[in-house]
């Protein structure tokens, strides 16, 4: 199975909100490593410094986030790759001439999904109703945790 989890999947992974019980059980299942590319690390970063703005997690929550995350790439729970960021940027623009007037999809979530159909990830993880849409369109088969 080779599954690209969307950030919001991967932020719930680490702090708390709506979806981390879903996305827990759904890593318990899972015996491959999930790529994380550079967009997610800093995606990830960010929303978890945007969760303590918010006063969601205080900063000493948002370093335990960011340790897990980092003990996850440590033990090949997530795998490092990057994608040829030209391919993306090309399939993203693809993406987003066919599909965002209807969608209504942000930029961050179609480099996400031109991201896996680059990698060759046939299966898309995501909370997100409308990235769902967008990676369904471009031929992904969408899982929803």
């Amino acid at each position: 199975m080779k599954v690209y989890a969307d950030t919001a999947f991967l932020c719930s992974l680490y702090a708390p909100d709506a979806h981390t019980a879903r996305a827990a059980r759904w890593m318990a299942t899972v015996s491959e490593a999930l790529p994380v590319i550079g967009l997610h690390r800093l995606e990830l970063r960010n929303a978890l410094r945007l969760r303590v703005f918010r006063k969601e997690i205080d900063p000493e929550q948002r370093d335990r986030a960011m340790q897990m995350f980092l003990s996850d790439l440590a033990a090949r729970i997530l795998l490092p790759v990057e994608p040829a960021w030209s391919e993306v940027l090309t399939e993203a623009e693809r993406l987003s001439a066919g599909h965002t007037e209807r969608v209504g999809t942000r930029s961050l979530d179609i480099l996400h999904v031109a991201s896996a159909v680059v990698l060759g990830m046939p299966q898309f993880l995501t909370f997100d109703a409308r990235q769902a849409d967008l990676a369904s369109s471009a031929g992904l088969r969408v899982l929803r945790p």
